[in-house]
């Protein structure tokens, strides 16, 4: 990512803050589909995604890509890959707000960081540094810590993480913009999604056409809830590294931790105070690591471009540093 133009890395954190931001404040729209349960709200979701990418590619008249995509086997299988994880966790997610568990699904986002660091090692046998390790660490005990207050093991929270951190690293390989993908990822989900609509209609349990107007227009614009902030995370997952939208995706668990008290007034006993004091000091020790990191590979790339231009003779400007 280091060669990205600088450009093009401003518009990927506007991206990372605009996607962030939005799912941070997305658990105010799930409640207003009731009275569909979360299955179906799923298959709308997407059905209208498709729908709604389907247009702005048509608009915009970007359809090379398909055809590459098709010719490149292992792409599109990483495309599925996505497709199934983002449904596990769309789905989950949808079920957790409607359900009365929106602090714990911010929570799944809050250890996202740590899961990703983690199929780091699994999957692709990264080396942590000490103070990783330590993080993973402290995360582990606030699962045990979470365990014992909730009862049972947070696995709204561990599903929605592995998901998640599972659809980046896909969504990293596969390298498509963000529309593209979109589209590709919708593509593979909607004859699924239709046959359950269909399913569900000739059973007569379906909302969409007997809640009025209202409610078939809130389901259909669930494809441009979910559209326009994963088009956004495309666009900067290209853009930037992993490490910024580590510390980005931040942004939405505090949103949704917040609306989680504050407005949907769920309940936070002590131990469940504890548990996420536990990830929050998981989450600092790796952001302080990040800084750190960065801050010391800037510095040794400056040093080594003044050793490169002391050896060839050619001035290399000082760079001030902001305060």
């Amino acid at each position: 990512m280091a060669g990205k133009p600088r450009g093009e890395q401003h518009i990927g954190l506007l991206n990372g803050f605009a996607a962030y931001g939005m799912w941070g404040l997305v658990p105010l729209f799930w409640p207003l589909l009731k009275p569909a349960g979360a299955a179906e709200i799923l298959a709308h979701r997407m059905a209208w995604s498709l729908v709604v990418v389907g247009a702005a590619l048509l608009v915009m008249r970007r359809w090379a890509w398909a055809g590459e995509l098709v010719r490149q086997p292992r792409k599109l299988g990483l495309v599925t890959v996505a497709a199934a994880v983002i449904t596990v966790n769309w789905g989950v997610y949808i079920w957790a707000v409607n359900s009365g568990h929106v602090v714990e699904a911010s929570l799944g986002y809050f250890i996202n960081p740590l899961v990703t660091i983690a199929m780091g090692v699994l999957l692709l046998k990264e080396r942590l540094r000490p103070v990783q390790w330590a993080a993973v660490g402290v995360g582990l005990a606030a699962v045990v810590v979470l365990t014992i207050g909730y009862g049972r093991p947070p696995w709204i929270s561990l599903c929605l993480a592995f998901s998640f951190a599972t659809y980046g690293l896909a969504k990293k390989k596969v390298n498509l913009g963000g529309i593209e993908s979109l589209a590709a990822e919708t593509a593979i989900q909607f004859l699924p999604a239709v046959a359950y609509l269909l399913w569900l209609g000739s059973r007569g349990d379906a909302t969409f056409g007997s809640e009025g107007a209202g409610h078939a227009a809130l389901l259909a614009a669930t494809g441009v809830v979910t559209a326009i902030p994963l088009v956004c995370f495309g666009a900067a997952a290209i853009r930037v590294p992993l490490s910024t939208l580590g510390l980005l995706q931040y942004l939405a668990p505090v949103f949704q931790f917040l609306l989680g008290i504050f407005y949907f007034h769920e309940a936070m006993p002590a131990e469940r105070w504890a548990g996420f004091a536990l990830v929050w000091v998981a989450l600092s020790l790796l952001t302080f690591d990040a800084l750190r990191t960065a801050r010391r590979g800037a510095l040794a790339l400056r040093e080594s471009a003044r050793a490169e231009a002391a050896a060839t003779g050619v001035a290399v400007p000082v760079v001030r540093e902001r305060a």
